[in-house]
């Protein structure tokens, strides 16, 4: 697999931090799936993965948070800027259906627009209800209530208060780490732990698996989240 030459179509601010951008592009996504982006030479050295927002009709979005050199590089963009991504790569979220969860705090709320959207379209019977927790201002709430049945939002506080495991057949969760360690102990009291799917985050040199950058114990071995994740069942990540 090899870096494509894209397009930016539009880069919007959406609050203080964050940015959507969407850029040309063919690829049938699985939803938790992420791309590695750059728009550069040399440096930075190692390109960015990013998970993907939506897909559709020739377009890709991505949902990020300027955190370092690279993204402020990507928030400076203009239409009509180029841009090289690699993927769609990686495990995604399982499919599923009945009663589902989605539960993303900040920058995690990205990946599960494109998760409500594929898991209605798949099964048309299926609720799903999105928990979205912020630390400040929230920002695309209206699209997600376009996409879910319902939409939870919790802002300065804990969105892992909001949720009844027990009500869902099903949770995918992405956000800081805490937060989703946080999720699965409410849902190991539970009982529903087996049912709760986690995205992780990591640095990445290759995100193809060639190299051990991203490697960490999961399961009782070492794995690349690259290559074997993102998406892990939670009992593999946080079980003792």
């Amino acid at each position: 697999m090899e870096f494509t030459k894209n397009r930016i179509l539009s880069n919007k601010q959406l609050c203080r931090d964050y940015y959507l951008t969407e850029t040309d592009g063919n690829g049938q996504v699985q939803m938790g799936q992420f791309y590695m982006l750059r728009s550069w030479g040399n440096i930075p050295v190692l390109s960015r993965p990013i998970s993907v927002f939506n897909a559709d009709q020739g377009r890709i979005s991505f949902v990020y948070k300027v955190i370092g050199l690279g993204t402020v590089v990507f928030a400076g963009l203009k239409p009509g800027d180029p841009i090289e991504l690699l993927g769609p790569l990686g495990n995604g979220y399982p499919d599923a259906e009945g009663k589902i969860a989605l539960v993303g705090g900040s920058a995690g709320v990205a990946p599960l627009y494109l998760a409500a959207r594929q898991i209605k379209a798949a099964h048309p019977k299926s609720g799903v209800d999105m928990y979205m927790g912020f630390s400040d201002k929230p920002f695309l709430t209206k699209e997600y209530e376009e996409a879910a049945d319902q939409v939870v939002v919790n802002v300065g506080g804990f969105i892992t208060d909001e949720i009844d495991p027990e009500k869902y057949d099903a949770i995918f969760t992405c956000g800081p780490e805490i937060m989703m360690k946080a999720l699965y102990e409410k849902c190991q009291k539970a009982g529903a732990h087996s049912r709760l799917w986690v995205s992780l985050e990591s640095r990445m040199a290759c995100g193809l698996g060639a190299c051990f950058v991203c490697s960490r114990p999961v399961g009782g071995a070492n794995k690349k989240i690259c290559k074997d994740g993102p998406v892990f069942p939670a009992e593999e990540v946080f079980s003792l």
